[in-house]
């Protein structure tokens, strides 16, 4: 039961990861756009077209991962918060000045503070991941002792392990943006953007894999227990997936498959924190394994349900998001595809009452098997029911009008 919250957290990590990754690693293609006048503004317009729809919603995530850290394990969210002050309120900077940025620059196309609102929103979109990635550097290394500012707010972040890791942060980002952004050219149809973010997938995708082989190597020396965990067991499988991944994605890139390619590098990142976590368990910080971090029985029980609860809305909700995004409905003058020919109306009647059915059962059975069950077999079954709950709602709200059978 202890461990429950810390999957939800490290399924919100990962997710925050790839997808406000790449948000992150478009900004860094904002102020490396090269040089050229028409080619630089067509890169700045093209990856802020493509943050357009999801950038604010990505932060879903992080805010996910504070709430259920704070509250699942108070302990431990005290003390990263208190000994890494400084990375977490450099983090906090960048994302408000980002947003802050992003916002203004669409009032001001073509107005004389135009230009250093783009490098401020480019250099916050540096800054944010960097900091972050320390922050998760001085976690993995054990420099976050338990206590309220307990370690040194200081050489706690600011350390190989940790700098490097902040730099693989950066890079994954720009790997991932390079990647997404060469496929959603490809859809534009703009060729010239299709190869140039191609390209840019392939080097930054090198300087990943870079950075990535840089930190084996540091923490082998800067942090044994995590080299130690790397290397063995489910770490290791992690680290192995990661690499074949990597590898894979510049093959799919290579042969212009951005597709398949898209999820090969998004597989490759989130592999890197599943590694990070498989290296560090059972401990959460030096001396505290996650089942002393964790709050009590009734707390980890309301935590829980309130993921469950919660995913039903919202689960399908960026899922429609990120499906109306990537299939174009979204885009500018985008015309709505009508070349499906519709069921009869009375099947999809009776298909959508079967399906609102089934997940009207599963949210009572879940509902009431996870509130009055003790942990144990029946309490997972309700937790099984509720995601069933939200796979059946997704169901419904992301059928397009005349597919609802």
């Amino acid at each position: 039961m202890a461990e429950i919250p810390m999957v939800f957290i490290l399924a919100g990590l990962a997710a925050y990861t790839v997808l406000a990754g790449a948000d992150f690693g478009a900004g860094l293609w904002t102020l490396l756009a090269g040089r050229g006048e028409a080619g630089h503004q067509a890169i700045r317009h093209h990856a802020r077209h493509a943050m357009g729809p999801v950038w604010e919603a990505n932060h879903v995530w992080l805010i996910f991962v504070l709430v259920v850290c704070w509250t699942a394990y108070p302990v431990a969210f005290g003390s990263i918060t208190s000994t890494l002050a400084v990375p977490l309120f450099a983090a906090a900077v960048g994302i408000i000045l980002r947003g802050a940025s992003y916002a203004l620059r669409g009032q001001l196309e073509g107005a004389a503070g135009e230009r250093p609102i783009e490098y401020l929103f480019a250099l916050s979109s540096i800054l944010t991941p960097f900091a972050l990635g320390t922050v998760a550097g001085a976690i993995a290394s054990g420099r976050v002792p338990v206590g309220n500012a307990a370690g040194n707010l200081v050489t706690s972040w600011l350390n190989p392990t940790s700098l490097l890791i902040g730099g693989l942060a950066v890079a994954a980002g720009g790997y991932l943006a390079a990647v997404y952004l060469a496929a959603d050219a490809r859809r534009f149809g703009s060729r010239r953007l299709e190869h140039d973010f191609r390209a840019r997938a392939l080097v930054s995708g090198g300087c990943a894999g870079a950075f990535a082989l840089a930190g084996l190597i540091v923490a082998r020396y800067d942090a044994p227990l995590l080299f130690a965990g790397l290397t063995s067991d489910g770490g290791a499988v992690m680290v192995a997936v990661s690499g074949v991944a990597g590898i894979a994605t510049l093959l799919l890139v290579w042969r212009e498959r951005f597709g398949l390619a898209r999820a090969s590098a998004a597989v490759a990142v989130a592999a890197i924190v599943a590694g990070w976590a498989m290296a560090q368990r059972p401990r959460f910080l030096p001396g505290l394994t996650v089942e002393q971090a964790a709050a009590g029985p009734s707390t980890l029980l309301a935590v829980v349900v309130a993921v469950a609860g919660g995913a039903i809305v919202l689960v399908p909700s960026l899922v429609l998001l990120f499906r109306l995004f990537l299939r174009g409905t979204l885009d500018p003058g985008a015309a709505p595809d009508t070349g499906t020919p519709s069921p009869p109306a009375a099947a999809r009647r009776a298909g959508r009452r079967r399906l609102a059915g089934f997940a009207l059962a599963t949210l009572l059975v879940g509902a009431g098997a996870t509130v009055l069950a003790e942990p144990g077999w029946l309490f997972a079954l309700g937790v099984t029911c509720l995601f069933a709950c939200a796979v059946a709602t997704f169901a419904l709200v992301t059928a397009e009008p005349d597919q609802r059978a």
